[in-house]
């Protein structure tokens, strides 16, 4: 390119050759970029203006958290009641955006009253089961299940982990729902303690807890 008079020196763009009109608020960010902060980039030679809430995804917006430490105990059966939510061990959580998704971490302490009984455990979302298998011709549809072989005995930090798009900016509501095999009256399907009351010297006491973060579009 011919210039008229002397060509400008080659030398790096400063603060001060840019215009406040151009470019608001100079100095260093002090702290991570807002939503609302732009950057300019050059794509391909071409100058544009990228909003900070388009760069990096998957960020994580807030974390909700319940503890149960209380105990709880079910007869409920398939065959008869069916499943029961679990007092105490749920959380609700607002989504910032409509394309956010909400990971469920559910850890809960379960124990039975009797041997060789099936639990059942499910992960409800306003009251309605989620993240369940296809429809099938029979059988019970549940998230997670476990055999228990030994009453009094066997406890197990039961977890369940799954990944939810609510697609809603209004506060929704997760729990954890479960029921023994067979009919009501049978076995006592136990949440935070082992043995009859959990309060004998050889009995366990445990803890329980629903975690929800809300993933960033």
């Amino acid at each position: 390119m011919a210039y008229i008079g002397q060509a400008p020196a080659n030398k790096p763009v400063e603060g001060s050759d840019i215009s406040a009109t151009v470019i608001t608020g100079q100095t260093a960010l002090a702290t991570a970029p807002a939503d609302t902060d732009e950057f300019l980039i050059s794509d391909a030679g071409v100058l544009k203006r990228l909003d900070a809430s388009l760069i990096g995804g998957g960020k994580i917006g807030q974390v909700l958290q319940t503890q149960k430490i209380d105990q709880f105990s079910t007869t409920n059966g398939i065959g008869g009641t069916g499943f029961t939510d679990v007092t105490g061990l749920s959380q609700a959580i607002t989504p910032s955006a409509t394309s956010s998704k909400i990971l469920i971490l559910l850890n809960f302490y379960v124990s039975s009253s009797s041997t060789d009984v099936r639990q059942y455990y499910r992960i409800e979302k306003g009251g309605t089961a989620i993240g369940l298998p296809s429809a099938m011709s029979s059988g019970t549809a549940v998230f997670g299940s476990q055999y228990n072989w030994h009453s009094n005995i066997s406890t197990s930090m039961v977890t369940l982990i799954y990944l939810d798009s609510p697609s809603t900016t209004s506060a929704t509501t997760y729990n954890l729902a479960v029921c023994n095999n067979g009919n009501d009256g049978g076995a006592t399907l136990r949440i935070n303690f082992q043995g009859n009351s959990g309060n004998s010297t050889d009995d366990d006491n445990g803890q329980s807890n629903i975690t929800l973060m809300e993933v960033l579009a």
